[in-house]
């Protein structure tokens, strides 16, 4: 659970495999369910744009301003994520648009070797209630690709 007794950053470096997800969301239950669900959506990403195998990182650290931040880094610059909006019947696409929804901004910080795409979260105050915005309207914000802090 994350809150005023966040549980130290969290780094972890791995091969991006489907295998991977669950087990990353088992590493991270102590930084509450939108940490987890976040995590899953952006790692998932990279497994199916870049495929299983690929190594990355995921840093996930509170912010000191009521927010988690959720970093997932690639080695591959170029490839971008594109926030889709699915129709019912699509079988895909949904990854960032619920990463947009439970997240309060996210981005994507472009380096000349790799690129991290990262979101913020509310944090839990630790009585249960979860701080997901519900139904945010599309903002610049959502997808910054400024050099983030």
């Amino acid at each position: 659970m994350t809150g005023p007794h966040s549980p130290r950053p969290t780094r972890i470096d791995l091969l991006a495999t489907p295998k991977a997800v669950p087990e990353l969301r088992h590493r991270l239950r102590g930084h509450g369910f939108e940490v987890q669900l976040c995590v899953s959506e952006l790692v998932t990403n990279v497994i199916d744009h870049l495929g299983e195998g690929t190594p990355l990182t995921v840093l996930v650290r509170g912010g000191g301003d009521g927010r988690t931040r959720v970093e997932v880094t690639d080695p591959d610059p170029r490839a971008l994520p594109v926030l889709l909006h699915a129709v019912p019947d699509d079988e895909s696409g949904r990854g960032l648009a619920l990463v947009g929804a439970v997240a309060v901004r996210w981005g994507v910080r472009q380096g000349v070797h790799d690129k991290t795409v990262w979101c913020e979260v509310a944090e839990d105050p630790g009585d249960g209630k979860s701080l997901v915005p519900r139904a945010a309207p599309p903002h610049s914000e959502r997808h910054d690709q400024r050099t983030a802090p």
